[in-house]
């Protein structure tokens, strides 16, 4: 199961708000051997959130977008998604009941809270009010964190992958002495490798298996000059 992210913000494309939630994705994907091949961030524009979408539904197994949901007049996501797929959007009443029985009126909302794309799969906000939606294999999620957060946790069961297994070395040497011996390792194991420079450069090892994984470090570990080991996952 390949995956892409949208995320939307006119706020993320000038660095006024940190993509934090493409981060906790990728990162919640990757706990349950999910690839994420593509992260994106797309203004607040109906033809361009439209036109990604449409893009990465063709191509991947599912796309997750967030933000642009709400009141505001720059939450557009929802009529964009709807776009992306020739559809309008119109009032979801299975959404629309969900807020009333947690004691949302008419009052306290707008029109456009309950419109989502025709055809769709509500998706309850247990941590705020604008609904979610799945549009085939799109997902539209909230943009704040705690809400976004809380809704893919709800969903977290449609999306399986193969989990992997990971460790780390920490090795006191310069990345570009370690290039030999990265291609000897994947010529001796089947593992991908990265490798991370900071203060040391941390080489991480992921395989299929915990046994692979172990022997490809220790390797790693017998032919380098090391500061720390840490195992993770």
């Amino acid at each position: 199961m390949n995956v892409a992210i949208v995320t939307v913000g006119d706020e993320l494309l000038v660095g006024d708000t940190e993509n934090t939630n493409a981060t906790w994705l990728c990162a919640r994907l990757a706990d349950r051997g999910v690839p994420v091949r593509r992260v994106t961030v797309v203004p607040d524009e109906v033809a361009e959130i439209a036109r990604v979408v449409n893009e990465y539904h063709a191509e991947y197994d599912a796309v997750i977008v967030t933000g642009g949901l709400g009141p505001t007049h720059d939450d557009v996501t929802m009529e964009a998604v709807a776009a992306a797929f020739g559809r309008e959007c119109v009032q979801n009443e299975e959404a629309a009941a969900w807020l009333a029985d947690h004691g949302y009126s008419a009052d306290d909302l707008t029109a456009e809270t309950t419109h989502l794309p025709a055809g769709c799969r509500p998706l309850s906000n247990e941590a705020g009010v604008a609904p979610g939606a799945v549009v085939e294999s799109v997902y539209v999620l909230p943009g704040v964190p705690t809400e976004m957060k809380a809704m893919f946790e709800s969903i977290v069961d449609e999306f399986d992958g193969t989990p992997t297994h990971t460790v780390t070395v920490d090795v006191d040497e310069p990345e570009s002495a370690l290039l030999d011996r990265f291609t000897e390792l994947q010529e001796a194991f089947d593992v991908s490798v990265g490798s991370y420079p900071g203060e040391s450069v941390t080489v991480k090892i992921t395989a299929a298996t915990a046994d692979e994984a172990e022997r490809a470090a220790a390797w790693v570990r017998e032919r380098s000059e090391l500061v720390d080991i840490v195992d993770s996952k």
